[in-house]
């Protein structure tokens, strides 16, 4: 007796080289054009936008027509990371600050060298004068410091410290000598004779051609080692050669041969005399044993104060 039902056709039998079409949305189809191979994790090229396989995911593989064009974009980012937004071109002379240091040639404020503003003159310098001491800061007017409109001559600083002078020489004559002036001969004598034990100079110098003098450096003009001192020294000298060797003998900074202006030139003041010497003057013509003489800084040539 026949069944009433039929039995179900025979299933198709599966190969295994055949795909699931859920399992083909996964990858995709190498697109270079001899190709056509599927991959499941196909490559893609950041200069054409392409997806190829992995024989041809580099772009001399698949000969891209858009070859290098990723690897330019990339370097350009990078250089955009790198500089500051504010970067133009690269500093010239013409577009970059340069270090305010007048012997100075440096660019600052760039990739290379970074400038350091001076909080004291207001200006700015490279590293190697960043320092006050480096760029004279203490002798610079400062940006925006509202100057004088017209300072002190050298004529009238010259006749200031004359002025000054003189009244020191007044009060002052007596209290800078060792002891005040003998008014005997034998005492004149007395004192002559203590200042000679007491002096010091040069031996080459004979007996007869020394003068004994006391020496003193000016507190408000000079720096001294030796405040004062007793000295001999030859009376045929000039003024000029003496005042060197009094500036040695109280170690006294002297600058007169050096060509400076005379506001650092040292003079010689001669108490008893009450005028500065000038430096062409031989010394037994306006010295004489005992004096004292006193060296000034700053107070201008003789003739200038005469």
């Amino acid at each position: 007796m026949a069944s009433s039902s039929t039995p179900p056709p025979p299933s198709e039998p599966k190969s295994f080289t055949a795909m699931d079409k859920e399992m083909l949305n996964i990858g995709g189809t190498c697109q270079y054009l001899t190709c056509d191979s599927y991959d499941f994790l196909p490559f893609r090229c950041e200069s054409c936008h392409g997806r190829f396989c992995q024989d041809h995911r580099t772009e001399a593989g698949h000969k891209c027509a858009h070859a290098g064009e990723w690897a330019a974009k990339r370097l350009q980012q990078q250089a955009n990371r790198t500089s500051s937004p504010s970067s133009g071109p690269k500093p010239t002379v013409l577009t970059a600050s340069q270090c305010s240091h007048p012997q100075c040639k440096t660019l600052i404020d760039t990739l290379n060298s970074v400038g350091v503003a001076c909080s004291t003159c207001n200006r700015k310098y490279c590293l190697k004068h960043r320092i006050p001491e480096d760029h004279d800061c203490k002798n610079i007017i400062p940006l925006g410091a509202r100057q004088s409109v017209r300072g002190p001559s050298q004529a009238d600083k010259a006749r200031t410290a004359l002025g000054k002078l003189k009244l020191w020489g007044k009060e002052k004559q007596a209290a800078v000598l060792p002891k005040p002036k003998p008014s005997t001969a034998a005492s004149r004598a007395v004192a002559l004779n203590q200042l000679k034990r007491t002096a010091k100079g040069d031996e080459k110098i004979p007996l007869e051609k020394r003068m004994y003098l006391h020496v003193e450096a000016e507190a408000n003009t000079t720096t001294s080692k030796l405040p004062k001192g007793a000295f001999w020294y030859n009376k045929l000298w000039s003024v000029g050669r003496l005042l060197d060797d009094a500036a040695r003998g109280l170690q006294v900074q002297n600058v007169n041969n050096r060509g400076g202006g005379e506001e650092e030139r040292l003079r010689i003041f001669h108490v008893e005399g009450g005028r500065l010497l000038d430096f062409g003057e031989k010394a037994e013509d306006v010295l004489a044993q005992g004096n004292t003489i006193v060296l000034l800084r700053g107070v201008g040539p003789v003739s200038a104060t005469a």
